[in-house]
């Protein structure tokens, strides 16, 4: 497919516009029609949502809920509600951001910044996708160590097999990786819908999860699993991947086409975190009504939950459920992860490798430090990793948000599309929370 960069949008003012689009092979292959009815419209659109919504449920995110519903019971599921708002309000930056402008984060930021700068971002996006890799893959590898019994060292050099998933898929059309996303997806919701209803949880204690409680800031212990729920569902890398992958949309390049456009990606976002906030909380709910109800506040590792499922509900097929929907989690998230590090790769250092390359040197950025993981503390230690990896991510946020935030307010850079002051200030305080518990968390740990 050739792409005319000289039609690529230009609206708002930057220090300088340089470079070709991230993801070239499928920017703008996806046609859309003016004359399509709204429904029409809603189903081209429909796909990035869910490659986002990908990260908010991968096997980082299953530690942080495992170890939070069995050590409080239903009392974080608040946590996930608001980091869900918090997802879904930063995402839909991202979308004005790509929007309006033909950006990607990665590249307003190469663009609007100095050099030392733009860099520095890079280096700490680049950390943030290591952690979120390491997550995913050793979440992928226990998965398969779960079902196949493969050890975990070779089911960690078995996930560099998604760098050949993505470039077969992609070859075929972005659409198709999408379709295979939002089917692992599927089985994913099938598997803990069964799982829920064998544990049979206290619906009324869900219902008075979902209200605040101070508790969560004063305890150290809740804040530190809370921070790693925040820092598993609103993911750096995944402010990168969306304002990447909904350039694959071929809108025009008007005014009203451009509302259009960012009134469909919003509502695609919405419906696909909404969905991710219900398998989040289903996480949850479940290492509540198994793990805390019966005593085993310990649980943090998800070979150990994978155990105790059979006996604990009481039915053989748990466990595999289990390790099903925690393998297509894992590999999922590994693919659309690799995808962000070629749009962060790209976007903030403009480097020009082929494709096979540049998604091979992403992946192996997270194998190599996972299999030393694995390989020094083995399975016992990966669910205390994993959470960790979570809090990094937290901590990583600010460089992605705060950003992203300054951009969509400024009229100069957004034109018409500048984000609304509510939107703005909405963003403002989201940065502000995240940063105020980081510090807090900081302070906690520090001073004992």
């Amino acid at each position: 497919m050739t792409i005319d960069i000289a039609r690529a949008p230009k609206q708002g003012s930057w220090q300088r516009q340089r470079g070709e689009p991230s993801l070239l092979d499928v920017y703008r292959s996806i046609p859309v029609s003016a004359r399509a009815t709204p429904w029409r419209k809603f189903l081209t659109f429909l796909g990035p949502g869910y490659l986002v919504a990908v990260g908010y449920m991968d096997p980082g995110n299953w530690a942080t809920a495992l170890a939070g519903g069995a050590q409080f019971g239903y009392t974080l599921l608040v946590v996930a509600l608001i980091s869900n708002i918090m997802a879904i309000i930063l995402q839909s930056l991202c979308a004005r951001l790509a929007i309006a402008t033909g950006r990607d984060l990665a590249q307003a930021c190469r663009d609007a910044y100095p050099r030392w700068v733009s860099w520095s971002l890079w280096i700490f996006a680049e950390l943030a996708i290591c952690a979120t890799d390491l997550a995913e893959v050793i979440g992928t590898a226990i998965g398969l160590n779960l079902l196949f019994g493969i050890p975990l060292e070779i089911g960690v050099l078995i996930t560099a097999l998604d760098v050949f998933v993505v470039l077969w898929l992609q070859n075929k059309g972005f659409r198709w990786i999408e379709a295979f996303i939002i089917t692992l997806l599927i089985v994913i919701a099938l598997c803990f819908s069964i799982q829920i209803a064998l544990a049979d949880p206290d619906w009324g204690q869900v219902i008075r999860g979902f209200a605040p409680t101070t508790d969560i800031i004063t305890n150290p212990n809740m804040l530190y699993l809370a921070l790693g729920i925040i820092g598993a569902t609103v993911m750096p890398h995944n402010l990168f991947l969306h304002s990447g992958i909904v350039q694959t949309r071929a809108f025009g390049q008007s005014l009203p086409e451009k509302r259009n456009a960012l009134k469909y990606a919003t509502l695609d976002t919405t419906v696909a975190l909404m969905f991710a906030l219900i398998i989040n909380a289903a996480i949850l709910i479940l290492a509540a009504a198994t793990f805390h109800k019966a005593g085993q506040s310990a649980v943090t590792e998800l070979g150990r939950a994978h155990e105790l499922l059979a006996p604990l509900l009481g039915a053989s097929i748990a466990p595999s459920l289990f390790a099903i929907a925690l393998l297509c989690c894992g590999f999922n998230s590994t693919v659309t992860a690799t995808m962000a590090g070629q749009i962060v790769m790209e976007g903030f250092i403009d480097i020009k490798l082929p494709a096979w390359l540049r998604r091979l040197v992403t992946r192996l950025v997270a194998i190599v430090p996972a299999i030393v993981v694995t390989i020094l503390y083995g399975e016992g230690q990966t669910g205390k990793l994993l959470v960790l990896s979570q809090v990094v991510l937290s901590f990583q946020l600010p460089f992605a948000v705060v950003p992203l935030v300054m951009f969509t307010a400024s009229r100069k850079k957004m034109g018409e599309l500048v984000a609304p002051r509510w939107l703005t200030a909405s963003a403002v305080v989201i940065a502000a929370v995240i940063i105020v518990l980081n510090v807090k968390l900081l302070l906690d740990f520090a001073f004992g």
